[in-house]
């Protein structure tokens, strides 16, 4: 299953009280679908029964991200969603990002990480059959900006990590759909009162709604009034900011350095130190098989 919008920074938010459209998609070999909802609202139908005839599947991959999940980007992630929504639902899942640059990056480079992930994805899915993979944990896999070259993996441990936020004020000409729904209104606000108005002549509503088409696009370049309230737009934008000397075993740190950063996810706040162990040998022993 798949989701037809760009979600990947929806976080686990799920829709439940708006209607999500499910249309059949093709993929050789599979059956699958688009979702309007969520990566979460993905997860949680296909798990449900309500789609799929199965109960539950082996494995859920979230992914591949178009861009890393690091730090308290995670709380963010869509894909990490993703894979903590197959684990509330008592289902082992494995989520995947590709470090993506702009101006670097390349689409050649997604099938290079699903190269670099098949080793994992194939020991997981041994593991699970033989009864062995931890229950109390997902995988979240970060893929460096060049797959292809990467310097192997490495156990990390969650970072605090994340790029600066940065608000910016934006003109409603910027923001078509709200700007286009506030035009329709100011619209029929002026055939309205041209109808209800009948001494009114055809040339005074049409100056009417021409004035009220000139305020809309003086008053969007800055704000919008509508109903005597102002309304401001904005856009978020994620800055990169340099870190001093992080510890090499978290996650960006360690994907910065060009690894494969595998970082366990618990349903709890904090990853206790049996939980590590255990993971630390599940990656060292699944690696090994895979060479």
């Amino acid at each position: 299953m798949d989701y037809s919008r760009d979600k990947s920074v929806s976080g686990h938010s799920v829709t439940v009280r708006e209607t999500i459209i499910v249309t059949p998609s093709e993929i050789e070999g599979a059956t699958a679908y688009e979702v309007s909802g969520t990566t979460a609202d993905c997860v949680s139908l296909a798990l449900s029964g309500a789609l799929f005839s199965w109960s539950k599947p082996l494995l859920v991959i979230s992914g591949i991200n178009r861009g890393s999940s690091c730090g308290n980007h995670t709380f963010y992630s869509g894909v990490v969603a993703g894979a903590r929504e197959a684990l509330i639902c008592g289902v082992p899942s494995l989520s995947i990002s590709l470090n993506w640059k702009r101006e670097e990056s390349q689409e050649s480079d997604f099938k290079d990480a699903v190269a670099v992930s098949l080793p994992l994805v194939t020991a997981a899915i041994r593991d699970i059959e033989n009864g062995v993979f931890s229950k109390s944990c997902f995988l979240k896999i970060e893929i460096p900006t060049s797959p292809s070259t990467n310097k192997g993996f490495k156990l990390t441990k969650q970072s605090m990590w994340r790029s600066a936020p940065n608000w910016l004020a934006v003109s409603a000409n910027r923001h078509p759909s709200s700007a286009a729904h506030f035009m329709s209104n100011q619209q029929s606000l002026g055939l309205q009162l041209a109808q209800l108005s009948r001494d009114a002549s055809a040339a005074g509503a049409a100056r009417r709604i021409t004035m009220r088409r000139q305020n809309v696009e003086v008053e969007s370049v800055g704000a919008v009034k509508s109903d005597n309230k102002v309304k401001k737009y904005f856009r978020l934008e994620f800055i990169s900011k340099e870190e001093e000397e992080a510890d090499e075993d978290l996650d960006f740190k360690a994907l910065e350095n060009g690894f494969v950063a595998l970082t366990p996810i618990s349903l709890c706040p904090q990853i206790e130190s049996d939980i590590l162990t255990a993971a630390s040998g599940w990656i060292s022993g699944a690696l090994m098989v895979e060479q």
